[in-house]
């Protein structure tokens, strides 16, 4: 695999993205304040050593099976990890 198979995942990824953006953006106008608390597992440590463990072990198991195209989707999957288990609080 080439380094230009990862463009069609992080097309994908980015359009997650932008949905969980647009999401919060929605939530933040109807609610002020909730976005604070929505991503507040990016302050957490705990929360974070969480995504860095996810991302870590899907990226190198992905990046086994399919290369390149497996990191954006780790990444993300580190992030929604962290969101998960922080507002398991």
């Amino acid at each position: 695999m080439t380094t230009g198979d990862a463009g069609p995942a992080l097309l994908g990824t980015a359009v997650v993205v932008a949905i969980l953006v647009i999401r919060t953006a929605i939530r933040e106008m109807r609610e002020p304040g909730s976005a604070r608390r929505e991503w507040a597992a990016l302050r957490q440590r705990r929360s974070l050593a969480i995504a860095a463990a996810t991302a870590l072990v899907l990226g190198t198991v992905g990046w086994a099976q399919s290369g390149p195209a497996a990191a954006p989707w780790a990444v993300l999957a580190g992030l929604l990890a962290a969101r998960i288990f922080s507002s398991g609080k």
